[in-house]
């Protein structure tokens, strides 16, 4: 392999391992890095230098995290690898806005948090050129057109309840 290809895929799997252990709760107890593994050793490789220096919560959030990756599918490792390659190119704006999106739905009620589901799905299941001419539609809208859009949206969801 590529020295270059092997440092991108290091940090893709750095990256990817950080944003999968970021909503992982904590346990507490520090652990050396002579108490790991080899396999967890060998996934946790990058972080070996400051290992000693990471919280006990963020150590184990890695190790979830590094559980986590080894037991996913090949398939599911690329597809993994695809969306931290796009989350990398997001500008810090837009990693930001995206950051703001998550805290606000961890906010919701868990009805709240089933409805947005049962919504992205159905959106999801949309012919491609359907979603197109959604978002295309959607980003034609004023901000005030989407407020009193979402508004009526949420008046009639209301009503259907």
């Amino acid at each position: 392999m590529k020295p270059i290809i092997k440092r991108l895929t290091t940090s893709i799997q750095i990256i990817g391992l950080t944003l999968l252990l970021l909503a992982c709760p904590f346990s507490a107890g520090a652990q050396s890095w002579d108490e790991l593994s080899d396999r967890q050793q060998r996934i946790l490789r990058p972080f070996e230098s400051g290992w000693a220096d990471l919280t006990p919560e963020r150590q184990a959030r890695l190790l979830r995290g590094a559980e986590r990756w080894q037991n996913m599918t090949p398939e599911q490792r690329r597809k993994m690898k695809q969306r931290l390659k796009r989350w990398q190119q997001l500008s810090p704006q837009q990693k930001q806005a995206i950051r703001e999106r998550f805290r606000k739905f961890q906010q919701l009620t868990p009805e709240q948090k089933a409805r947005v589901r049962k919504a992205f799905e159905r959106f999801r299941n949309l012919p491609a050129e359907d979603r197109k001419k959604y978002r295309d539609r959607w980003k034609q809208l004023t901000p005030a057109q989407r407020k009193r859009w979402l508004q009526h949206f949420r008046d009639k969801r209301n009503q259907d309840s």
